[in-house]
């Protein structure tokens, strides 16, 4: 039988447990998948988190609500120096590994904003203002106003330009999937 202090702390952490869950209702998450014959160092922004990834391998970023100007893109032939850190040829971050701000040109960048709870909208569009570097796919799960963002070349007639925005929308709090070269 358990003691009075131990069920007192067991209820306690299931107060805290709910309390804990109850704060991250409304977040989103971001599937990045790298499906290039080569690795690639993506990078998300305003979360500065980045991974390392092999051809074939995933990535899951989570997105808090109301998150607004979030990017993803893809970091390739990456080198880290010693005292000069990563280095990159394209979507490069001053030599960083984390990236504080958006990434060196050229790069095909994934950017959205995350609603702040399921009832508001989410936009997402890919960018080839800043350059294309890898080939990319980005796609909301509840499919979006207009589907799959395709831009498989330089030209990527979906993507969007300086000056030429082509903002999608979709359910506020989606999940969503960047694909490095389809």
């Amino acid at each position: 039988m358990a003691s009075p202090a131990t069920t007192t702390t067991r209820i306690l952490f299931s107060i805290l447990l709910v309390a804990i869950t109850a704060g991250v209702t409304g977040a989103a998450n971001v599937l990045v998948v790298n499906n290039c014959p080569f690795l690639v160092w993506p990078v998300a922004t305003p979360m500065e988190l980045n991974a390392l990834l092999k051809p074939g391998q995933t990535w899951k970023v989570p997105i808090p609500a109301g998150t607004r100007g979030a990017r993803i893109w893809a970091r390739t032939d990456c080198v880290f120096i010693i005292d000069k850190g990563l280095r990159c040829k394209t979507g490069n971050c001053d030599s960083n590994a984390r990236c504080h701000l958006s990434g060196m040109s050229p790069a095909t960048v994934a950017e959205f904003t995350v609603g702040k709870d399921a009832g508001d909208l989410d936009y997402y569009d890919v960018s080839v203002a800043d350059g294309f570097n890898v080939p990319m796919d980005f796609s909301s799960s509840t499919g979006g106003a207009d589907g799959t963002i395709r831009c498989r070349d330089p030209g990527c007639a979906d993507g969007s330009r300086a000056g030429a925005a082509k903002v999608r929308q979709c359910r506020g709090n989606s999940d969503y999937q960047v694909t490095f070269c389809p």
